[in-house]
């Protein structure tokens, strides 16, 4: 795409332009191929500070709106970024598709299968591409574990594990400024604590472990089960740390301290993933990925392998990162990595437009949306049920049989029509 070309432009909307928000929109202000059309938030001085920040940078104010609605039936635009409360993604996503415009969510939970059900089938009949912004499948590491576990390097994959573990209790009992949060005194993530009893933010864990596995592409999940333990961990820190009258102060949670769940492939691996934000503990992805002949553990920082690695022994992840480093990263770091998570922002959000310019498939598509924000409320429903295992839903309605991976191939192994990561800068 020649980004000298006006008519070759991509027109971006963004919905939701707090802190998130902003950071999104700050990476693509980056790139020359991008127009910044509009920008919608029910918050006056969020949109004035991405307006101040615009205009700063020499790009024009866009035109501001506090409707998502009115901003879709105002502007003719390509895509639009999504990064409002959690409940509102999927609604969001669905409107723009109806509006003819590529969709962006920001990741978050689902609040029912069937409104996964609904993300599917608009896209599919309005022909709109929806992309989660998971960034977690863009790190660095986590690419060069793909290129090894295509490689072979680990064998035949047998099991994983992941998770979100990550100590946020004061976020949870603070205020967080949004429409909803002036109404009730907190914030939206804290409702969903409140009120359910599952894993609420499942998609940092299972995204890199989806695409490793092949799901929706050779492979898919079959079923899950989910337990809970009893929740103590915010009730303990609201006793420590507020006063009686604060909102949050003497509420009785729903969510289980740790939910723990276990998902069955096609293929026959498994996963386990946890969340934990509830407890005094060190920020963790838990992540490890197992086969036939090795495995690979984050939180150790390191592999091990079969007749290559010391008997009984870990090796450092970082030799085998230089040998396995992933073309996409290795560009990056020429080019130079720029800000926010580690430089996987960008990528993201890179992806996403040049997804809109090629008019192809973006690498994280509606199939894998659905079925990563489905765990929310199928966890819920294992837990409500005693830890019953659920059936999981094929999304894809059998796609999956002949699908083929194609996250993170470069040139000729992306194949036709698929996004060609070795231009993704």
């Amino acid at each position: 795409m020649s980004t000298s070309d006006a008519d070759e432009t991509v027109r971006l909307g963004f919905t939701g332009v707090g802190k998130r928000g902003q950071s999104l929109l700050a990476r693509c202000a980056e790139m020359d191929d991008v127009s910044i059309e509009a920008i919608c938030d029910v918050q006056e001085r969020h949109l004035d500070n991405v307006e101040e920040s615009l205009v700063a940078d020499g790009r024009p104010a866009p035109t501001r709106y506090q409707d998502h609605e009115r901003m879709l039936a105002g502007e003719a635009l390509d895509g639009v970024i999504i990064a409002s409360s959690w409940r509102l993604h999927i609604p969001m996503a669905i409107q723009a598709m109806e509006a003819g415009a590529w969709a962006a969510m920001e990741v978050g939970p689902a609040s029912s299968v069937e409104e996964c059900w609904d993300l599917v089938k608009t896209s599919e009949r309005t022909g709109q591409h929806c992309m989660l912004l998971e960034n977690a499948c863009f790190g660095r590491d986590r690419m060069a574990v793909l290129n090894m576990v295509r490689a072979g390097l680990l064998g035949e994959l047998l099991h994983a594990q992941c998770g979100y573990l990550h100590d946020i209790r004061p976020e949870l009992h603070g205020f967080r400024e949004s429409r909803m949060a002036e109404r009730e005194g907190m914030g939206y993530r804290t409702l969903h604590f409140l009120k359910r009893n599952a894993d609420v933010y499942p998609t940092h864990g299972i995204g890199p472990i989806a695409k490793y596995m092949g799901v929706n592409r050779g492979n898919r999940f079959m079923s899950l089960t989910s337990t809970a333990t009893k929740a103590r961990g915010l009730e303990r820190w609201a006793q420590r740390e507020l006063d009686e009258d604060a909102p949050t102060a003497g509420q009785d949670w729903a969510i289980g301290d740790i939910v723990t769940s276990v998902l069955r492939c096609a293929n026959g691996e498994t996963i386990i993933i946890n969340h934990d934000c509830s407890s005094p503990r060190p920020k963790s992805g838990m992540m490890m990925v197992q086969g036939t002949d090795g495995l690979w553990n984050n939180d150790q920082e390191g592999i091990h392998v079969e007749d290559r690695s010391p008997e009984h022994e870990w090796e450092p992840f970082e030799e085998y990162r230089d040998e396995f480093e992933h073309a996409v990263w290795a560009e990056y770091q020429d080019e130079g990595v720029r800000r926010g998570h580690g430089g996987t922002d960008y990528l993201v959000m890179r992806s996403f437009v040049q997804s809109i310019a090629q008019d192809v498939r973006p690498p994280v598509d509606v199939y894998d949306a659905a079925a990563w924000m489905a765990i929310s409320p199928l966890s819920e429903e294992s837990i409500e049920r005693g830890s019953d295992s659920v059936t999981f839903p094929d999304f894809t309605n059998g796609r999956w049989l002949t699908d083929q991976p194609t996250f993170g191939a470069t040139g000729d192994d992306a194949g036709e029509g698929v996004l060609d990561f070795n231009t993704l800068l």
